[in-house]
């Protein structure tokens, strides 16, 4: 990422125009020590930190919890689990080796030691491409039929259809979740950024751009705010993810940071010019 793009007087859509002698919320000067900040030490979509694999034991997690309610035959607090014969019996430490790295599970396990989970099964110490599952289920723009097509072929699911259904619904809500949630009032910097996955569409697999806006708050704490799956990047779409942002709760942005891109109506005010 090296340009930032230039526009002086261009604001979040929906928001007045800011009087010239208004004052900010973050110096200009924070501004660009954040962005030289974020720049060195870059976006952590990968490594031990990173939001995929934080991202993964999410799913995975959600997905074997489901599993074992299936299993059992009732969910978590239900009275239906008393005197049933079996219960929850805490969790089971695993290490699954992913495209990713390594990432760290907790594995739900049953008193009469019966459950044998299809997500990640007993004795398994790796499991390949969860990388592509798991963006193409945090970006927006995924069916429901696409994300059941993907968790099968990931997963290797051989479960009945009323499993594969609960899981998916369980595993939107944990993506919702995250979709959905609130941001900060201020972010000094956003970062537009993109980068290839493949996805499962329309019982296909193919190459997919996946576009993130990746803020950083006054702390210089980098987040992503937004993943997006979608073919054509304009200035229609850069508009339709910025009031997304500003319906979650953004009302500043002092730089908008791109790759080769020129300014849209969507960016806010931008008071630099291009920065290498």
């Amino acid at each position: 990422m090296t340009d930032v793009a230039d526009s002086t007087d261009t604001e979040m859509v929906g928001r007045p125009r800011r009087d010239a002698d208004e004052p900010r919320l973050i110096d200009e000067e924070l501004a660009d020590r954040l962005i030289t900040q974020a720049q060195e030490q870059g976006v952590e979509l990968l490594g031990d930190g990173g939001l995929l694999k934080q991202m993964t034991k999410a799913i995975l997690e959600r997905s074997l919890a489901i599993e074992l309610s299936d299993h059992l035959g009732y969910d978590v607090g239900d009275p239906a689990g008393s005197g049933s014969g079996n219960s929850r019996n805490g969790t089971t430490p695993k290490r699954l080796m992913t495209e990713t790295g390594h990432v760290d599970l907790d594995v739900p396990r049953d008193r009469s030691a019966t459950f044998d989970p299809q997500t990640v099964r007993k004795g398994q110490r790796r499991l390949d491409g969860v990388d592509k599952l798991v963006m193409g289920l945090y970006a927006r723009g995924m069916t429901v039929r696409d994300i059941q097509s993907q968790l099968k072929e990931t997963f290797d699911l051989s479960v009945s259809h009323d499993l594969i259904s609960k899981i998916t619904d369980g595993v939107l809500e944990e993506v919702k979740e995250w979709q959905n949630r609130p941001l900060d009032r201020v972010y000094p910097v956003i970062f537009r950024d993109a980068i290839v996955c493949k996805v499962r569409h329309e019982g296909s697999v193919r190459n997919k751009a996946a576009h993130l806006a990746v803020g950083v708050d006054g702390e210089g704490k980098k987040e992503v705010l937004g993943i997006w799956v979608e073919t054509t990047e304009g200035a229609k779409f850069w508009l339709r993810v910025m009031n997304e942002l500003k319906a979650r709760g953004v009302e500043d942005v002092l730089v908008v940071v791109c790759d080769g891109a020129r300014a849209s109506p969507s960016d806010t005010s931008v008071r630099s010019g291009a920065r290498d």
